[in-house]
C-alpha cells in the first residue's frame, strides 16, 4: 500500500500536507499499521518542502467509467480520471449533451463521493481477529461490539475460519449456522455446499407489497414487486394528476426520476403527495399534501373507495363501471372469481354492511388524522374522467397492520380505471424506474459466476425478518416457509427448535438493518463464532470476531459478476446499460470474493467446479455477449456487442482470458468499456413507449394476468387462504381488503382509546430514507455527513410543548431502545409524528446503553404481523425530550465507527 501512496502523490503532482487534506487523505489516513484508524494513531501530515510543487495534474490520464455498485434508487453514472493507477478525481456523465429526448445520467452526492468509500479510513485493510475470542467455542463473548483486535495472515484467517466451519457442521450439524444475509454469494455457496445454513427471508424495502403480487394480478418484475406497473417517461407529461403516495426520490431515488416530474410539472401537470411530511419532493414540485399518520393508509383508502362509491353519479361519474367489470373480480356481488368461498365482496364491506361501519371520511379520519375534506377531494381527484397516476413508493407497506395495502391502493386504482390508458397509471415509483417505468430496453445476458450446485440450500429454515434476534436468543421461531415473492404459503406454519453456534455475515449489514438492533447485540454476544468479509468497519464487523477484507467493485477486474452484490449491479435503468470498470488495484490485502471463496474452499476441501460455474473473466464475457437492445421496431432484441478477434484481445487484455463466438451487435467491447455502458436514445414518436396494463384492458380474455381469474383479483381468495393457513396469528383475513389495527400504531399510542388519553410513548416514528445514505452504505463518508446532518425530524408544536428549539439534542426512547439527535424542527411534519432517517450506524454507549449513531432500528422492536416476513419500520411509538446534559456533536466531527480499546 505503501506504494500507492507514492503513486499518489506522484500521478497527483501535490505534496503531501495538501494530499492528506485533500480528496485522498482518507487513503493516507490507512497507511497506519493497524486495521482500524479507530484504534491507531492518527497519520500526522509531514511538512512542505519547497522542492514539491504545489499545484496537482487534474487533466491527464483515463476517464474510467465506475457505476455505483449498492442499493440505491438511481443507478447512475460516475467516472473516475485514473493516472499510472491512482484515482485523481470524479465526474458524471458527460457522454453526449444533455435532452429531454437523451437524457445524461447523473450521479448524485453519494456516487460522486464514491472515492471517499473505496479510500474510507473505515477499509478492513488484513485479516483480523478479535483479542478476547477463542475457538472451540471459547473466549468473551460479551465484549463483541467492544474487544481489541489483533492483525493476522490470511493463513491464519483461513485456517481458523474453515476449522470453526468443520466443527460446526461435525459438532452441531447444519442448523446451527445462520448465513446472516442472502445466502447469496460464493461464501453462502460454500455453506451450501458444506451441508446447507438457516437463512433469513424479509419482505424488506417493499413491506406488504412483496407478499404474493401475482396473485393479485399485479406485476412481479426483475424478482421485484409492481414493478414495470407503470408507463414510460414520455407518457408521464400526459397526465393532469400525479399522485406521489410516500414517495420522495429527491432523497431516495437520487438521478433522473426528480427531472421527469419536473418536466411534467412544467407542462401544467398537478402534484398531490400523500404521507405523513410535507417532504422535499413534494416541496419541489409544489405538490398538494393529503396528511396521513403512519400505518394508517387503509383507512383513508377505505374512506376514498367510500366516497367514490356514494358520490359516482351518472351526471358526475367517478368509477369506471366498465374497467371494473371487465378486468376484476370482486367488487360487488355480481363479478365475483370462480373460487370464491364467502359470500363477500369489497363494496358491501366499505358500506358497512358487514361490520355495521361504513368507511366515511368521518370514520377514517379519527385514525389517519386526515382532514374530512381532504379525503373527499382525494376521491374526487380519483374520478375516471381525469388522466391520474397513482405512484407509490413502499414506505407505507412497510407497517404492520398494512398486509392488505396493495390490495385496496390497486381497487382505488382500478376504480378510477387508472390503468391501461395514457396519461393513466396504478403502480410503483420506485429506484432507477420511477418516472419512467417499462421493460428494459438494452439488458445484460444471463450470467452467473455460481456453479448451480452451490445455490442449492437444502435447509429450509428461514428465519423471518422481526424474530431473527430472538430466535437466535431464545432459541426457537415460527416457520412459515418462504411467503416472500411472486406467490404465497401453501402449507401452515409451524414452531420450531434452533441452536445457533456460527453466524456468517458477507455483502449485508443485516445487524443494523433488521429491526431490534439491541436484541441483534444479545443474539451476536451469545453464539459461539461471527465470521465477516467486509471492505469497510460497518456495525456488523464491529460485533465478529474474525473479520476478512473484502475489496470494493473499483477493485475488481470483473465486478458485475465478482462481487456478492452482482444482482444490484446488473440492475439498471430502462435506457441505460452501465459498464463497470476496475479503477484500481485491490488495496492494502484485500481480496475479491472468487478469491476469498477459492482459498477457504480449499481449506475445506471442496471441489472449485461445484462452486464456480467458471472463471470471473468467462462469466463476464457471457453477460457481455449475451446483451441485448431493442431494435426500432420496439419489440425485437438484437446483439448489443459485436464480439470478433480485436474485441476478444482487448477483452483479454483488461479483464482476463476468457473467449466466445462470434457476432454482430452495435458497439465493439471497447466502445462499450471505453464509453462507460450503452444508452437508447429517445424521440418523440419512437416504438420505445410503454403502457402498462395496454394489452391487457384492451383485451382481457386473450392477456389475461398471473392470477387464478386471470383479472385484477380485488377478492383474492388465494391471498385469504395463504395469510390465514399461516396460521402465526388469531386475526382472520378476509379475500378483500380490510382495515386491520397497527401493532405499536396509532390506536396503540393511547392508553385508553375511548377517552384518548395518551399512553407511555405517545409519538409515532417512522424512518425515511435520506440522501446520505443507500440503507447502511455511504454512512462513513466524510462529504456526505457534513452535507447531510441526519437529526430527528419533529412538529414545531410538539416542539414547543416540550421545550425544543431546532439543534437541541433529543433523547428518543421506547421499551425497546434509546437515541439521542439533534433536532430539526418542521412544521412540515403532522403533529404526533417524529422522523429518524434510515441507516445511521449505531454507536452504543457500553455504560448508559444510549446510541449516540441516531441508528432507527435500536427504536424498533421483535414485533410480527399476521405476515411474518413483514418489518415494521415505519410502525414505532416513542417518545422524546430534550436532553439536558452534554450537547451531541455534529457526526462529521466524530468517528462513525465505536471501537473502544479495553480498559
Amino acid at each position: 500500500m505503501t506504494g500507492y501512496l507514492e503513486k499518489a502523490r506522484s500521478a497527483c503532482e501535490i505534496d503531501r500536507r495538501k494530499f492528506v487534506q485533500g480528496s485522498l487523505a482518507a487513503t493516507a489516513a490507512l497507511a497506519a499499521t493497524s486495521a482500524l484508524s479507530g484504534c491507531s494513531p492518527k497519520v500526522e501530515p509531514a511538512k512542505e518542502t519547497a522542492s514539491q510543487p504545489s499545484e496537482r495534474n487534474l487533466v491527464e490520464g483515463e476517464w474510467l467509467s465506475a457505476p455505483c455498485w449498492h442499493n440505491c434508487g438511481g443507478r447512475c453514472f460516475n467516472k473516475v480520471l485514473v493516472k499510472d493507477g491512482v484515482i485523481v478525481r470524479q465526474k458524471t456523465d458527460d457522454v453526449h449533451e444533455d435532452t429531454w429526448e437523451y437524457l445524461q445520467q447523473r450521479g448524485c452526492l453519494r456516487g460522486r463521493s464514491q472515492q471517499q468509500q473505496v479510500f474510507s479510513a473505515q477499509r478492513i485493510k488484513y485479516p483480523m481477529k478479535r483479542k478476547n475470542w477463542e475457538p472451540n467455542g471459547g473466549g468473551k463473548r460479551e465484549l463483541r461490539g467492544v474487544d481489541e483486535w489483533e492483525r493476522i495472515s490470511w493463513d491464519e484467517a483461513l485456517d481458523l475460519v474453515a476449522s470453526e466451519i468443520k466443527r460446526m457442521y461435525a459438532d452441531f450439524g447444519p442448523r446451527s449456522v445462520y448465513m446472516n444475509s442472502y445466502g447469496t454469494g460464493p461464501l453462502g455457496g460454500i455453506l451450501n455446499l458444506m451441508g446447507g445454513h438457516i437463512s433469513s427471508q424479509a419482505t424488506d424495502s417493499f413491506g406488504s407489497w412483496y407478499a404474493g403480487p401475482l396473485m393479485l394480478g399485479t406485476t412481479y418484475h426483475t424478482y421485484e414487486p409492481d414493478l414495470c406497473s407503470t408507463n414510460d417517461r414520455f407518457d408521464v407529461l400526459n397526465a393532469e394528476t400525479v399522485v406521489l403516495y410516500g414517495c420522495n426520490p429527491v432523497w431516495a431515488s437520487p438521478g433522473n426520476p426528480s427531472y421527469v416530474f419536473m418536466n411534467a410539472k412544467k407542462g401544467g401537470t398537478q402534484f398531490v403527495y400523500v404521507g405523513p411530511s410535507y417532504n422535499v419532493s413534494a416541496q419541489l414540485l409544489d405538490a398538494r399534501w393529503i396528511r396521513v399518520r403512519p400505518g394508517t393508509d387503509t383507512a383513508f383508502l377505505l374512506a376514498v373507495a367510500y366516497t367514490m362509491l356514494t358520490e359516482d353519479s351518472e351526471s358526475n361519474p367517478l368509477i369506471d363501471w366498465d374497467f371494473l367489470n371487465r378486468c376484476t373480480v370482486g367488487f360487488d356481488s355480481d363479478h365475483m372469481p370462480a373460487d370464491a368461498k364467502v359470500d363477500e365482496n369489497f363494496r358491501s364491506y366499505v358500506l358497512g354492511e358487514y361490520d355495521g361501519i361504513p368507511k366515511t371520511p368521518e370514520w377514517a379520519h379519527e385514525m389517519c388524522g386526515t382532514p374530512v375534506e381532504d379525503i373527499q377531494w382525494y376521491a374526487r381527484e380519483m374520478s375516471c374522467q381525469k388522466k391520474v397516476m397513482i405512484l407509490h413508493s413502499y414506505a407505507a407497506a412497510r407497517c404492520n397492520g398494512a398486509e392488505d395495502l396493495p390490495q385496496l391502493y390497486l381497487t382505488v386504482g382500478a376504480m378510477g380505471g387508472h390503468m391501461g390508458k395514457s396519461g393513466h397509471a396504478c403502480g410503483s415509483a420506485y429506484q432507477y424506474e420511477a418516472g419512467n417505468s417499462g421493460s428494459y430496453l438494452v439488458s445484460w445476458g444471463a450470467t452467473s459466476l455460481q456453479a448451480m450446485d452451490s445455490m442449492m440450500n437444502p435447509i429450509d429454515d428461514l428465519l423471518p425478518s422481526a424474530q431473527i434476534n430472538r430466535a437466535i436468543v431464545e432459541g426457537r421461531y415460527y416457520y412459515s416457509g418462504n411467503i416472500v415473492g411472486p406467490k404465497m404459503a401453501t402449507k401452515p406454519g409451524e414452531w420450531r427448535e434452533i441452536d445457533v453456534r456460527l453466524i456468517v455475515n458477507h455483502g449485508a449489514n443485516f445487524f443494523q438493518s433488521r429491526v431490534d438492533v439491541n436484541k441483534a447485540v444479545e443474539a451476536y454476544r451469545k453464539v459461539e463464532t461471527v465470521i465477516t468479509a467486509s471492505y469497510d468497519f460497518n456495525p456488523s464487523a464491529q460485533y465478529s470476531d474474525i473479520v476478512l477484507p473484502a475489496t470494493t467493485a473499483w477493485e475488481v477486474k470483473c465486478s458485475l459478476v465478482d462481487t456478492v452484490m452482482a444482482t444490484a449491479s446488473m440492475c439498471h435503468g430502462r435506457e441505460m446499460l452501465y459498464f463497470p470498470n476496475q479503477v484500481c488495484e485491490p488495496l492494502f490485502e484485500a481480496k475479491t470474493d472468487y478469491e476469498l471463496s477459492l482459498l477457504l474452499a480449499e481449506k475445506l476441501g471442496l471441489p472449485k467446479e461445484k462452486l464456480f460455474a467458471g472463471t470471473p473473466a468467462q462469466m463476464f464475457l457471457v453477460a457481455i455477449k449475451g446483451a441485448t437492445v431493442v431494435g426500432e421496431d420496439g419489440v425485437t432484441p438484437e446483439p448489443l456487442v459485436t464480439i470478433d478477434d480485436e474485441g476478444l484481445a482487448y477483452y483479454k487484455e483488461r479483464f482476463g482470458d476468457a473467449t466466445c463466438e462470434h457476432q454482430k451487435g452495435r458497439i465493439t467491447i471497447k466502445e462499450f468499456a471505453e464509453r462507460g455502458g450503452y444508452q437508447v436514445e429517445r424521440k418523440q414518436g419512437d416504438n420505445y413507449g410503454f403502457i402498462a396494463y395496454e394489452a391487457f384492458r384492451n383485451d382481457p380474455e386473450n392477456n389475461p394476468r398471473e392470477s387464478a381469474s386471470g383479472k385484477l383479483e380485488i377478492y383474492c381468495q388465494a391471498k385469504a387462504d395463504s395469510y390465514n393457513m399461516v396460521g402465526y396469528m388469531d386475526e382472520e383475513y378476509k379475500p378483500y381488503p380490510t382495515y386491520h389495527k397497527p401493532v405499536d400504531g396509532y390506536e396503540a399510542s393511547f392508553s385508553d382509546w375511548g377517552s384518548k388519553a395518551k399512553g407511555e410513548y405517545p409519538f409515532q416514528m417512522f424512518t425515511p430514507h435520506y440522501l446520505r445514505r443507500a440503507h447502511t452504505v455511504f454512512e462513513n463518508l466524510p462529504w456526505v455527513r457534513e452535507a447531510f446532518v441526519n437529526p430527528v425530524f419533529i412538529n414545531a408544536s410538539d416542539a414547543a410543548e416540550k421545550g425544543i428549539s431546532d439543534g437541541d439534542t433529543v433523547l428518543v426512547y421506547n421499551q425497546y431502545g434509546k437515541v439521542l439527535r439533534n433536532a430539526t424542527v418542521l412544521e412540515s411534519i403532522m403533529p404526533g409524528c417524529i422522523a429518524l432517517p434510515h441507516g445511521g450506524w449505531p454507536k452504543i454507549d457500553p455504560k448508559t446503553g444510549i446510541d449516540h449513531g441516531g441508528n432507527e432500528n435500536v427504536l424498533t422492536g421483535s414485533v410480527e404481523s399476521p405476515q411474518p416476513m413483514l418489518g415494521s419500520y415505519n410502525t414505532v411509538l416513542v417518545n422524546y425530550e430534550k436532553w439536558t446534559e452534554e450537547a451531541l456533536k455534529p457526526d462529521s466531527e466524530t468517528d462513525p465507527c465505536n471501537m473502544p480499546a479495553l480498559d
